[in-house]
Parts: structure tokens; C-alpha cells; sequence
């Protein structure tokens, strides 16, 4: 049957592309790189740039093709790769994808794969070769995420030759937005690359406090607007659907803010900045499976959830001692878990989805379902992405040497600084008036105390020096 584009729908999801492609660029880049310390935020930033740059460029090679052509032999594990090599046809005007251009769905996803490998930069703050972590992302991006995005996004052709995801089709696990693909896949692979990785150095001894909380907040601002994007837009329409997750979205987030920052000061005694931006992404994380499968009540509950079980989760990398730098494991990975696994539970019949959960009425089979699904990723992810950093650390190293680490990976990798000032407070080669007395370089006394919330690193008072430059 012959599809004919609609404009409303086309805009809204070209739209929903940039948003997407805003949330990794600059949302992530800043919501990451504040939460580093000062002499690593560059290197910060440059993983969720070079993720943006290298995807991109596998996208168009056979990425596209691989997670959303014909699964190869009907088993729904891999797409073809060559079916749509180079996107070769797709710009014809017959080129239509429900009631939009194919292109448009193509450009869409692509800001899917981009953020998916961008979110695993987090865990592996202040101390990874950049080298090593564009080799990890290109094999990382054809070996584990286009794969089990096939999984959990792809469906059957239609004529139903070809059967596509087998998350998506035999399990019929519910993913609306990527919970199973994106978050809990990042989530395991994080976890997995720290362990081969190591801690950074003063990890459990020294305060590893954020250097720049205005950047993480700024950050979590601008991934909360691009989520509409990555949920609403996941509609692919300009319809009821998109409501629906659109006010799922706003409800789960909110509730999440709360939920964090009610545990955070019954706990600590703080209701921190840190911690609203951090309940922010929890709360996104969680309602992004679920966006179209549950009432907005039922997105509160999540949202609730989710914000309270990772402003609790982040604290175990220290009694497990694993270094998940910026809590990728314990915000991305606990949160994609619960929302896919709430959905078991709360999703609501009268739903776009249709499916009813345990509570209401619908009984334990959309709950294994979505525990079969999120399991699945989980393990695949983890156990594969253990073996590609084995073999990464073996062959060229992924760790930078420790005095590296101790200058800054900024100075050491990229030959820049975040903040090129001299100890006197001016810029480094502004002209020294004359007459005029050096200031004694007195370092301000900081206003904040370390919590055990405050999981990054305080602001450096010793000057980086690029090497080349001259003081």
C-alpha cells in the first residue's frame, strides 16, 4: 500500500532529530564535563564530540543498515548490512517510512546511535587514552549497540518475510524509546569498561567533586528539553501518541527531581544542586521506555522511583569499589532498568500501547517479557564490551600514564586547559601595567563542603600549563 508523506509529521520528527542530536551536543558535553574535575573537562567534552563525529560517519557507512535492514536469515539479530550501504536509494521521493521520508527516520536515529556511545564516556572520566576511546567507540557502536538496537527497534516487513528484532517481536518486550537499547546497554558497558579500566587515582581518598556546577545544571537543562525529542518524537507523527509521551516525560522527570532530592536531605542533610540535575536524567531515563504504555500517574510513579533508587544506587561503586566516574551505571543503567520493568506493572490499557500490567489487571506476562528483554541487553552488553576492552587494554592500553593523570589529561592529551589563568588571577600574556603591584595569589576559601553526594572532583587552584606555552 502506497504511504504518502505528511508535512506535519515530517517537521515534527526533523525537529525531534536536532533535539536529540542537542542532547549529546552540547547537553551531555556539559552536563559531563562539569561534573569533572577542572584539568579534565576538555577531554570530557571531546568524548561526547568525537561520539557525535564517529557515529555519524558509521551511520551513513552501514550502520542504518545494519540495526534497521532485513534481520539476516529471520532471526532477528542483525540487520543487513548492505541492504541500505551508504543509504544508496533513499532519497527518492518513494522513499517513505509510515508518513514521513525515510531519510527523516534515518537522521532521527542516527542522534540515538550518537548519545548511546556518548553516555559511556562518563564512567571513564580523567583517565582513558582518547586514542583508546575512539577505538572503543567504533567497535563498540558495530559490535554491541547497532545490534541490539536491531533487537528491541526493529519489526517485521511488511509483507512478513523478514521478522526483525526478536526482543521487539518474539519476546514482544515493550521499548518505546530506547530504556533496553540505550540506557541499560551504555549502562552494563560502563560498568564493564571500568573494571578493565581501574580507578583514578585518590578514587575513595581524595574529594572528586565537580568543577563546575552551573555547566552540570545547564546541561541537565538542555537534556531535558531535547528529551521531548528523544520521547515525543519517537511517535513519529505529529499526533496523540506524541502527547502522551510528551506529558509522561514532564510528569516522570518532576518526580524524579523530587524523589532524589527527598532521599538526598533526609540522608545527607542537602538538598544539592547536583542532585536536582542528577534527578533530572533519572527521571528522563526511566519514563523513556515506558512513555507510550503508561498513564501520567503511573509516569509520576516512575519517575518517583527512579529518582530515589539512583540517588541511593550511586553510593554502591564505593562499597562495591568500582570507579564509575560520573555514575553512568547507577543513574542510566538502575534507572533503564526499573522503567522497563515498571512497565510490567503499571502499564495502562487504555494506553496508546494497549497493554495492561500486573496492576492493572493484565497479570505476570508483560512482566517477564520485560524482564527477558532488559536481562538480554543487559548481559550481552556487559559480557561483550569486557572482551573488546580486554583486547583494547592488551594491544595499545587504555590508560594514560599516572603522571599524566596527576598534570591533567587536558594538558597531557589535547595541550589545552579549560581555564587558562595564571595564579595572579589575570589571563596568562595580559600585559602587566606599570606602577601598578603584583596581587599575592590568595586562594578563596570554597563555600562548599564535601557530601557524600558530591561525587566529582572540587576546583583546581594550581595552574595547568599546555605544554608549548609560556609563563
Amino acid at each position: 500500500m502506497e504511504s504518502t508523506i505528511n508535512t506535519g509529521d515530517t517537521a515534527w520528527v526533523l525537529v525531534s532529530a536536532a533535539f536529540v542530536l542537542m542532547m549529546t551536543v552540547p547537553g551531555l558535553a556539559l552536563f559531563y564535563g562539569g561534573m569533572t574535575r577542572v584539568k579534565a573537562v576538555l577531554n570530557m567534552m571531546m568524548m561526547s564530540f568525537s561520539a557525535l563525529a564517529v557515529v555519524g560517519v558509521l551511520w551513513v557507512l552501514f550502520g542504518y543498515s545494519l540495526t534497521f535492514g532485513d534481520s539476516i536469515g529471520g532471526r532477528g539479530l542483525v540487520g543487513n548490512p548492505l541492504e541500505f550501504a551508504g543509504l544508496t536509494g533513499l532519497m527518492s521521493e518513494s522513499a517513505v517510512s509510515g508518513t514521513i521520508p525515510t531519510l527523516a527516520f534515518v537522521a532521527f536515529q542516527s542522534a540515538f546511535a550518537i548519545i548511546a556511545v556518548a553516555l559511556i564516556s562518563g564512567a571513564v572520566a580523567d583517565r582513558m587514552k582518547f586514542s583508546a576511546w575512539l577505538v572503543f567507540a567504533v567497535i563498540w557502536a558495530v559490535v554491541v549497540y547497532f545490534p541490539v538496537a536491531h533487537w528491541v527497534f526493529a519489526f517485521s516487513s511488511e509483507d512478513g518475510s523478514t521478522v526483525g528484532g526478536w526482543i521487539a517481536n518474539r519476546i514482544e518486550a515493550l521499548d518505546f524509546a530506547g530504556g533496553t537499547a540505550i540506557h541499560i546497554n551504555a549502562g552494563a558497558a560502563a560498568l564493564a569498561l571500568v573494571l578493565v579500566l581501574g580507578k583514578r587515582h585518590g578514587f575513595g581518598s581524595e574529594p572528586l567533586r565537580p568543577h563546575n556546577l552551573p555547566f552540570v545544571m545547564m546541561g541537565a537543562a538542555l537534556l531535558f528539553v531535547g528529551w521531548f525529542g528523544f520521547n515525543a518524537g519517537s511517535a513519529l507523527g505529529a499526533n496523540t501518541l506524541a502527547a502522551v509521551a510528551f506529558v509522561n516525560t514532564i510528569a516522570a522527570t518532576a518526580a524524579a527531581v523530587i524523589g532524589w532530592l527527598v532521599l538526598e536531605r533526609l540522608r545527607d542533610g542537602h538538598a544539592t544542586s547536583l542532585g536536582a540535575a542528577s534527578g533530572v536524567v533519572a527521571g528522563l531515563v526511566g519514563i523513556t521506555p515506558a512513555a507510550n504504555s503508561v498513564s501520567p500517574l503511573g509516569a509520576l510513579a516512575i519517575g518517583l522511583i527512579c529518582g530515589a533508587a539512583s540517588a541511593w544506587a550511586v553510593r554502591l561503586k564505593h562499597r562495591l569499589g568500582y570507579d564509575d566516574s560520573l555514575d553512568v551505571v547507577g543513574v542510566h543503567m538502575v534507572s533503564g532498568l526499573i522503567g522497563t520493568l515498571l512497565i510490567g506493572l503499571l502499564a495502562d490499557p487504555l494506553s496508546p500501547a494497549g497493554v495492561a500490567g500486573l496492576v492493572h489487571g493484565g497479570g505476570p506476562d508483560q512482566l517477564w517479557r520485560q524482564a527477558i528483554g532488559a536481562l538480554a541487553v543487559m548481559v550481552f552488553s556487559f559480557v561483550v564490551t569486557l572482551v573488546i576492552a580486554k583486547i583494547l587494554d592488551v594491544t595499545m592500553g587504555l590508560r594514560i600514564p599516572t603522571e599524566a593523570e596527576a598534570m591533567g589529561i587536558d594538558t597531557h592529551v589535547h595541550a589545552e586547559s579549560g581555564y587558562d589563568f595564571n595564579p595572579f588571577g589575570g589571563r596568562v600574556g595580559k600585559p602587566v601595567q606599570a606602577g601598578v603591584p603584583t596581587p599575592t595569589a590568595t586562594p578563596a576559601a570554597s563555600p562548599r563542603t564535601e557530601t557524600p553526594l558530591t561525587r566529582t572532583s572540587p576546583p583546581e587552584t594550581a595552574t595547568l600549563k599546555p605544554e608549548g606555552s609560556v609563563q
